[in-house]
């Protein structure tokens, strides 16, 4: 088996590079701001620098995400990010392998697609690992076993569902519900029921600060925007209860199919899924109310939350860097 010196993962919200024998040396926004001319479209901020910018240019910028739902939903700008990132970690053209992590749920197209991206940036072997199975290795389960683990992996733009025996997925699927879905719902719902205008970051802010599922909170946030009619500014406090009318119908899609995905397997399977705790990862996790809703909505499978649910997969792909052995048997199975 070749050396495989990083672990990529290229996700709605974030891009994470680790290096082996270093660590994670990489963590920042999957975003490219560009702007029109006469040629095209020219890049002048990636990743950090993206972000910064968001809802604060031009209205001929854009400020966008390349990957959409776990796949490159536009080449060229997927190649000119990696490479940017790439750049950033020392990385030998045609040198360097690597794992580039997915979500378990893409076509063979959409496969296709992330292999030949990472050939137009110069990686050179390039294995793809479902990001499911380095969850379960970054939080120290043995995936290599005969008992059955199940993971939910809530990250930017998509939602990974996996059930996992002898380190290959038996069950998966990938649903279009993350973060960033969230963030444009928020703006939305305010918007019409409020007729108050708010950019994404702002949206942002209140679903990680004040957006909640437990039915009676009283997290509230004071925000700035414009008012839809008058088109001038206001202020106005936003309640968690207002809000979740908004964010609740999200996490309700994922425990349907949750229980979409438990219903079609056998009695001796879910009884390990409930033994072991399906395992919860991926930043739009982190929730408020988010164990109490799935103890609500899922009674009888009780949930186990990642330690470090924004990097917990990420470090698993490092872990099996320094593990040949358990990743060779992971890509025979796959």
């Amino acid at each position: 088996m070749k050396k495989i010196k990083y672990a990529i993962e290229m996700g709605g919200g974030y891009t994470c590079i680790y290096v082996k024998g270093e660590g994670l040396a990489l963590k920042e926004p999957t975003l490219i701001a560009a702007e029109p001319t006469a040629d095209g479209y020219r890049v002048f901020a990636m990743g950090n620098d993206a972000k910064k910018l968001v809802g604060k240019t031009k209205e001929n910028v854009e400020i966008f995400t390349p990957m959409v739902y776990g796949e490159h939903s536009n080449f060229e700008y997927s190649v000119v990010l990696l490479k940017h990132f790439l750049s950033k970690v020392g990385f030998r053209a045609y040198e360097d392998n690597a794992i580039f992590i997915i979500p378990c749920g893409l076509t063979v197209r959409e496969k296709e697609n992330i292999l030949n991206v990472c050939e137009a940036v110069n990686l050179g072997s390039v294995e793809l690992v479902p990001s499911v199975l380095c969850s379960c290795v970054g939080e120290g389960r043995n995936i290599d076993s005969s008992k059955v683990n199940m993971v939910v992996d809530i990250g930017g733009t998509s939602t990974d569902i996996g059930v996992i025996n002898m380190s290959s997925i038996i069950k998966g699927a990938t649903i279009g519900i993350g973060g960033k879905s969230i963030d444009a719902a928020i703006v939305n719902f305010l918007a019409y029921t409020e007729g108050f205008v708010i950019g994404l970051p702002t949206a942002e802010n209140l679903k990680n600060e004040v957006a909640s599922l437990y039915a009676n909170d009283t997290l509230n946030m004071e925000i700035t925007g414009v008012d839809a009619q008058t088109k001038t500014p206001r202020s106005t406090v936003v309640l968690s209860t207002e809000l979740q009318k908004a964010v609740e119908p999200f996490f309700s899609e994922i425990v349907r199919a949750i229980d979409t995905t438990i219903n079609s397997l056998p009695p001796e399977i879910v009884a390990d899924i409930i033994n072991n705790k399906i395992l919860v990862c991926g930043g739009c996790s982190k929730i408020q109310g988010l164990e109490d809703y799935f103890k609500r909505q899922l009674p009888k499978f009780p949930v186990e939350f990642c330690e470090d649910v924004d990097n917990v997969t990420i470090l698993g792909a490092g872990k099996l860097l320094s593990d040949p052995q358990l990743l060779e048997g992971i890509l025979k199975k796959l």
